[in-house]
């Protein structure tokens, strides 16, 4: 995507999903979407897509929620797939084929939506990345019918999610501290404040919001796989690519956080989300 005005206020995630965060993600599509499905289940079960009706999926990836939503909307029904990312939409549109959803490659924060189009908005993990949350909130429920709904799924707090922060935990030894994090800044956490979230949806000019805690085990894959995606994505895939030199030690310091938890279904570790729902005030 050309940076225009249009897209400058995301700029830098726009840079960020089209480099080497987007080719990684699309990469291990498997992996991340065995990681992911359970919890986007869960969204798509709180905003009830029905048969017949218009669905836009916010931050969609590399496909696999609208893929969803559009079995979920059929007969009769629509689903346009938004995202930054060309190399994940890339791997969306093969995946779906001339017959699945539309997609558009395109930042939800400002592009020009038709007014009331669509009677739900989703996102599985893709809404905690603008620049301006409020903005990007309130170009989504303009591009809602009036009481349209919306439902996402997004990160609790760091130290809730062993899945992510164990590997990281398990290296921290062997790398330079990570830089500190601004909580508030676009990112994985930015929403893991219940408040946080529903106070800006309200500003957007949602309401009935609620915002529902849901814990579950997840995994990508047996040991190996596990370890393969703990190397590549995140902060750890970073800073690893940074210091080269380090890797076969943190290999095995990870592998070995990592072995108590595999089970004949894979590696499982604690998540926590919160799944959010709101209509169009």
């Amino acid at each position: 995507m050309t940076t225009t005005d249009e897209t400058a206020a995301n700029a830098a995630q726009i840079e960020y999903w089209n480099a080497g965060a987007g080719d990684t993600w699309a990469s291990l599509q498997d992996r991340m979407d065995a990681q992911l499905e359970p919890l986007g289940q869960e969204a798509t079960a709180a905003l009830a897509p029905r048969p017949g009706e218009r669905i836009l999926d916010i931050g969609c990836g590399s496909g696999q929620t609208s893929l969803a939503l559009a079995e979920a909307v059929a007969p009769g029904g629509s689903v346009l797939g938004v995202d930054i990312s060309r190399p994940l939409l890339e791997v969306a549109r093969r995946r779906a084929g001339p017959n699945g959803p539309d997609f558009l490659e395109a930042d939800a924060q400002t592009y020009p939506f038709e007014p009331g189009a669509f009677d739900g908005a989703f996102s599985r993990f893709g809404v905690m990345f603008f620049a301006d949350p409020v903005a990007a909130f309130s170009n989504i429920r303009r591009a809602l019918k009036p009481g349209g709904r919306l439902g996402f799924v997004c990160w609790r707090r760091p130290d809730e999610n062993p899945f992510m922060t164990l590997p990281m935990a398990a290296a921290l030894s062997l790398l330079p501290p990570p830089p500190p994090n601004d909580p508030l800044a676009p990112g994985p956490f930015a929403f893991a404040d219940p408040a946080r979230a529903r106070d800006i949806l309200a500003q957007a000019g949602f309401d009935a919001i609620e915002t529902t805690p849901h814990d579950r085990k997840i995994g990508s894959g047996d040991l190996e796989q596990t370890l393969g995606v703990a190397l590549k994505v995140g902060p750890l895939g970073a800073m690893l690519r940074e210091h080269p030199e380090q890797r076969d030690k943190v290999i095995g310091a990870v592998r070995e956080a990592l072995r108590p938890h595999a089970g004949e279904d894979g590696v499982k570790l604690p998540s926590a989300s919160w799944i959010v729902t709101a209509r169009s005030a």
